[in-house]
């Protein structure tokens, strides 16, 4: 099948994990269903099936960044068999996006994130908690510090060994997209977040596992979804709106504040582990504002 050839190429030259491969085939499957339902196929399709592919997808009210997404899915695919002889052109050359506004991340601010933090942290505190309750409030508190002092993709977060706890430890080794290593540093509310929560998994028998985050249910490590839910749980009770509050925020928190305080653009794409500085700059309007403050207070100039 034209798609897993497609899906073995980039799990082989480009390293794609597993997260990655399963959006691509979701996508190109429903490119391939579409164009069957039209009687047509991926090795048949015309620049007008692919167009029409997109057409479609707008009248089922994807977003413009969700179709310029399969699009680039579709684009890759095409110049790939085209490239490997299995096509002898390609349709999808002169396809144009949809236009997209500058889309901002969502952030939560300093005062937010420090709610999140404290009321996680009283949870993990509380004796009048079940054991098993402390110990998951604690994971949760720490999961947050670790995040929020790190900025890890919340695959990267679940999936920390358990090493990674080591009294020593001053920086993280992070294995991200495409197999690649960096060095993120640990602060010290983390370190102590870290400490107390393997003390309390210690005091109750749990087993130990090669995992930082082992899941209480199942073998392996704690999953993304389960983060996700008990951090919207979390938002609430701290009087947050859920929607608005993600480990994807955090990530973004991580990054604009870091701006917002004087980082230099560069590293926050190294501690982020972007490949590309252009998608780093989706945090520019934080380094916009912080430099009209600048000029602002600092011009000689400026009427005070």
């Amino acid at each position: 099948m034209l798609i897993e050839l497609f899906l073995d190429m980039l799990a082989a030259e480009r390293g794609a994990g597993a997260n990655t491969l399963s959006a691509y085939r979701r996508d190109l499957t429903d490119l391939s269903e579409f164009l069957s339902a039209a009687g047509s196929s991926i090795a048949k399709a015309a620049t007008d099936n692919l167009r029409a592919y997109l057409g479609a997808l707008a009248k089922r009210g994807f977003k413009a960044s969700s179709v310029a997404r399969r699009l680039s899915a579709l684009r890759q695919l095409y110049h790939f068999l085209y490239a490997e002889g299995r096509r002898g052109d390609d349709p999808a050359a002169v396809l144009e996006g949809p236009k997209r506004g500058l889309t901002l991340p969502k952030i939560l601010s300093i005062a937010d994130v420090d709610r999140l933090l404290t009321h996680a942290h009283a949870d993990a505190a509380d004796p009048k908690r079940p054991p098993p309750e402390r110990l998951r409030a604690a994971r949760l508190a720490c999961l947050l510090e670790v995040l929020y002092a790190t900025g890890l993709r919340v695959s990267e977060l679940v999936a920390l060994p358990a090493s990674s706890a080591r009294k020593d430890a001053r920086m993280l080794v992070v294995r991200g997209k495409g197999g690649k290593e960096r060095l993120v540093p640990l602060n010290d509310a983390a370190k102590r977040a870290m400490a107390d929560y393997l003390a309390l998994l210690k005091s109750q028998g749990r087993p130990e596992t090669k995992w930082l985050f082992p899941s209480f249910g199942e073998s392996g490590h704690l999953t993304r979804q389960h983060f996700a839910r008990d951090l919207k749980v979390l938002a609430a009770a701290a009087g947050l709106k859920p929607a608005q509050v993600s480990p994807h925020v955090l990530r973004h928190a991580f990054a604009s504040h870091l701006l917002h305080n004087g980082a230099d653009l560069r590293v926050v794409q190294t501690l982020l582990g972007h490949a590309d500085i252009s998608t780093t700059q989706i945090y520019t309007h934080v380094l916009e504002e912080r430099l009209k403050s600048l000029v602002r207070d600092l011009h000689p100039l400026t009427d005070k």
